[in-house]
């Protein structure tokens, strides 16, 4: 099944699932470097915001610190030397002792030594409250530890230890460039990653697209409902994973229902002999089976991907209809048989003719031509009158001449010719029913004394008509009901199977067929099939 293209090609399969890997990976990697990072940026500002906090703490509670401010003196050049010891060892921006009055005993600068303290949110430390606070000071916006220092149960003044926002965005910055570094590299892997995957999937699909793989299936699937023969298949642990319309309808024509796949094929079908194949690896063909009583012709083969055994096959078809092709085939046989042998006969009395010329001996010549003509309009002239189709014709004169060689007696009756039949679907019906019909007839007569057997042919309102009567032993009446049953015979095992395959060849094309038997008296069969006649396409004439 070809599709039409629209003109746009697809993008490959590799492609789209490195897209769509390489998406989900860009996704989910920007979420949570973002997630990360922001919470690196919390953690950081937080942990300068307990660095400055606990030197804060320190400083305040240094005696040095404690006794200066209790003293109440305005400068102490030890004071400014320790914090600025401390402000280089801690690496902070600046620590600055004030007094109760807001005034800096110590600052990075000495000239604000002695001025108030800047930045309006100090005021909650002089009420011995410890916190952390972002404001502009002197030096610029700054995070600002306040710590209250106390000498005994009296507050005597404010410790701030001060770090620079510019600082801490440093820092903030420094532990997210390594979240960003790890992502570029987890997002270069994942490249790499989704490539890979994108090959080993399109190698495992045989290199093929998904829409290459979906019009396979759809031809696959096209093809097994066109076989006639039923399908089925297992995989390596004997579950059926395959099985065609045909193989359905075989199933249902046996009695076994439901549906086939995924059952175990050991008790779904006790008798494949599937599971056989995957343990000797061997194909057989052609193979008589019973399935559920109906006689089949099964083949089974092994199945192999890259060398290793992982399934099975079965094909099969009812035997009947193999048998109808061999009778349909054996009609073909003995039409080419019987134009043989009319050919040699032929010559043979041209042959006696020409010696009859030869030797003037014309009284005998007329006698004989007068016979040949009488047996040429008692038989052939009538075949050839009634059926214009040459393989029905050669068919039915070789059932004659088997006749008159057996010593039967053929009557032949008709009023309108058949058409021409060109159909498949007729040509095959009609020498079934020849066939059967009159090998039925012979059967009935070859034990008489004087066998007798009546064929008529016509042709009346769209309708095929065949009928042929003998006076052989007949039928019981009890026995009339089951003649068209597969396998039911009154001549005998093995047999039963003309007058099944006649019925159902019957019904295909919706034919008709009426019996009447008496027994001792002999039988009547009338075959009736509906014949549509292929419209004319030669058009009109101009």
């Amino acid at each position: 099944m070809l599709r039409k293209s629209n003109g746009r090609r697809p993008l490959p399969l590799t492609t789209w699932i490195t897209f769509l890997v390489l998406a989900v990976l860009i996704l989910s990697l920007s979420v949570t470097s973002i997630l990360v990072a922001v919470e690196a940026a919390a953690t950081t500002r937080e942990d300068q915001a307990d660095q400055a906090s606990n030197l804060a703490v320190s400083v305040s509670r240094s005696p040095l610190t404690v006794e200066t401010l209790a003293d109440g003196v305005e400068e102490s050049p030890e004071l400014q030397q320790y914090t600025l010891d401390v402000q280089e060892a801690a690496g902070v921006e600046y620590i600055v002792v004030m007094n109760m009055d807001h005034i800096r005993l110590t600052h990075p600068n000495e000239n604000r030594i002695g001025e108030r303290f800047v930045g309006n949110d100090e005021d909650d430390s002089f009420d011995g409250e410890t916190y952390t606070s972002i404001a502009e000071g002197t030096l610029g916006e700054s995070m600002r530890a306040f710590v209250p220092v106390w000498n005994g149960s009296t507050q005597v003044g404010v410790v701030s230890v001060g770090i620079l926002m510019d600082n801490i965005n440093s820092e903030v910055l420094s532990s997210q460039r390594d979240i960003y570094i790890g992502s570029g590299a987890g997002l270069l892997i994942g490249v790499a990653g989704a490539v890979w995957l994108a090959r080993r999937i399109k190698k495992t699909m045989h290199g093929m697209e998904p829409a290459e793989i979906s019009q396979l299936v759809e031809e696959r699937e096209s093809m097994l409902a066109s076989v006639r023969e039923g399908i089925i298949a297992i995989d390596q642990d004997g579950s059926i994973i395959l099985a065609n319309r045909a193989a359905a309808a075989m199933f249902k024509k046996a009695g076994i229902y439901g549906d086939p796949l995924g059952h175990d094929v050991k008790e779904f079908l006790p008798d494949s002999k599937l599971t056989e194949v995957l343990v000797h690896g061997r194909s057989e063909f052609d193979e008589e089976q019973s399935l559920n009583g109906m006689d089949i012709v099964v083949n089974r083969v092994p199945v192999y991907a890259e060398g290793r055994l992982v399934g099975a096959l079965a094909t099969f078809r009812d035997k009947t209809e193999l048998t109808a092709v061999i009778k349909q085939l054996s009609g073909a046989k003995a039409y080419a048989e019987t134009l043989r042998a009319q050919t040699h006969e032929f010559m043979n009395k041209l042959h006696v003719m020409s010696a009859m010329v030869f030797t003037e001996s014309y009284e005998e010549l007329k006698g004989y031509i007068d016979q040949i003509s009488h047996t040429y309009q008692t038989e052939v002239g009538w075949v050839t009158r009634y059926i214009s189709d040459p393989v029905i014709a050669g068919y039915l004169m070789n059932k004659l001449n088997y006749f008159q060689e057996n010593g039967v007696l053929v009557s032949m009756e008709g009023d309108e010719p058949w058409p021409l039949l060109e159909e498949p679907a007729y040509l095959d019906t009609v020498i079934t029913v020849i066939g059967n019909l009159t090998d039925n007839a012979f059967e009935a007569v070859k034990d008489v004394d004087e066998a007798e057997i009546i064929i008529a042919i016509d042709y009346q309102s769209g309708v095929l008509h065949f009928s042929i009567e003998d006076n052989g032993s007949g039928i019981e009446k009890e026995e009339l009901d089951d003649l068209f049953v597969r396998g039911f015979s009154t001549k005998g095992t093995d047999r039963g199977y003309g007058l099944y395959l006649l019925k159902n060849a019957l019904d295909a094309v919706e034919g008709t067929l009426d019996v009447s038997s008496e027994p001792q008296q002999g039988s009547v069969f009338h075959v009736k099939i509906p014949f549509r006649e292929a419209p004319d396409d030669t058009g009109p004439d101009y």
